[in-house]
């Protein structure tokens, strides 16, 4: 099945290469350390001792900011020390701002075909992987087994897209599942889609999710003063649109607009999911004769309407200054929605659309919990927006509920330091 896989993987990179340089090109950033993707990981230090190498892969933003407390954790335990890879250019930035001088070294992740995995794992030398979320590579995975190193998943999910087709191809779970040493899932949701698609019980424990175990600090009264003005945004009240996706903009600047309408004093503040998008962010606003500002711009020379943070690794700041926040990629046509957990974390309201199925059972348990609202669509939207604005009791009351709910969900990151330190004994 191997084989099978690497031939498909070969053909299938030939054909979507141009696309993806095309992309990689669009969101900048991918030009250093290139060759990275093609199995050159030179320059680490030669291994020292009885040191165990921890080679810790995390795709992207989000993932690359929830393993921060496990990353300190084996850091602080001694006797490790952690090479950090990544899949996106965004995910480096926040790696190389967050996390170096702490670890060995920061990478891209190699391309999972035989010949450049290979040739990273022969650089990188590690004695354990880790793998975070849904990222599960078939070679990378086979490079482990055939050379005695453990493999563990940690906090791993099972998207519906996934659960779907592995169901219908159960021939290949075994190649995706099978080098795993022990798959930790953050979900009792996930848990059973592992168990049926024949994982083994004896390797798999539920320890919840580590996304949950937020520590964020406060900002100060004088940083938030400083950053709204940085914005160009008066006093108010502010609408945040969290990691939004395309369609999205529209939708809240339609939103904002009937708030205004309908009497309410606000601000709009919008946080794309991707920063190069902006020339078609751009255009939204203009068609909508409105007055904004892009934060890579520099400090906004006036106050504006709508503010765009154009940046990356500042979503966790400037939630703390929205009043009713709106999680993205959860509108038609988007689907799967981003993750609600830090507006929760922060004690934030929310809206958030249908499409939440990357997020389903955080976001069901938020909307019962009455910590958020979903709505339908855009119309939908701009009427749950101008209710909340100006229900400020009822806006408190989704804050202390969102806020009950993380604290009720923490624990994650120890159990799953416990189960790492674990396996590094028995190795």
């Amino acid at each position: 099945m191997l084989w099978l896989y690497r031939f498909s993987f070969l053909f299938v990179l030939v054909i979507l290469a141009p696309r993806y340089l095309w992309r990689m090109r669009k969101r900048g950033g991918y030009a250093a350390k290139f060759s990275d993707r093609f199995g050159r990981h030179g320059g680490l230090p030669v291994k020292r001792g009885r040191v165990k190498r921890v080679w810790l892969q995390a795709v992207s933003v989000g993932e690359m900011l929830a393993i921060g407390p496990l990353l300190e954790g084996l850091i602080r335990d001694g006797g490790v020390e952690v090479y950090l890879t990544t899949t996106t250019s965004t995910g480096y930035r926040v790696a190389d701002e967050r996390y170096r001088g702490r670890v060995i070294g920061l990478g891209y992740f190699p391309i999972d075909w035989w010949w450049f995995s290979r040739r990273a794992w022969k650089q990188i030398a590690p004695d354990m992987v880790i793998l975070t979320e849904g990222e599960r590579w078939p070679e990378h995975m086979h490079q482990a087994k055939v050379r005695g190193v453990p493999v563990i998943a940690v906090n791993a999910r099972m998207s519906d897209k996934s659960f779907a087709r592995l169901r219908r191809f159960g021939f290949a779970a075994d190649t995706v599942l099978g080098g795993i040493t022990q798959l930790l899932p953050c979900s009792a949701q996930d848990e059973a889609r592992f168990r049926e698609l024949g994982f083994p019980a004896e390797r798999m424990r539920m320890l919840g999710n580590i996304k949950l175990d937020l520590k964020i600090e406060p900002l100060a009264e004088a940083e938030r003063v400083r950053l709204r003005r940085e914005l160009g945004l008066r006093d108010g009240l502010v609408l945040l649109g969290s990691s939004t996706w395309p369609g999205e903009e529209a939708a809240l600047i339609a939103a904002w607009m009937a708030a205004r309408r309908a009497g309410v004093e606000c601000w709009l503040l919008i946080v794309p999911r991707h920063a190069e998008r902006w020339a078609e962010i751009e255009r939204v606003l203009a068609n909508a004769r409105v007055t904004f500002h892009f934060r890579t711009e520099g400090i906004a020379p006036a106050v504006v309407d709508v503010a765009v943070a154009d940046t990356t690794g500042e979503l966790r700041k400037l939630t703390q200054l929205a009043d009713l926040v709106f999680v993205g990629k959860s509108l038609w046509p988007n689907e799967g929605g981003q993750t609600p957990v830090e507006a929760a974390a922060l004690r934030k309201p929310m809206l958030f659309g249908p499409a939440m199925s990357n997020f389903r059972l955080i976001a069901d348990e938020l909307a019962a919990r009455g910590a958020a609202i979903v709505v339908a669509d855009p119309p939908a939207l701009a009427t749950a927006v101008t209710a909340l604005l100006r229900d400020a009791a009822r806006r408190d009351a989704m804050a202390a509920a969102a806020s009950a709910w993380q604290r009720e969900n923490v624990g994650a990151v120890e159990r799953t330091l416990a189960a790492i330190r674990e396996e590094l004994a028995r190795r």
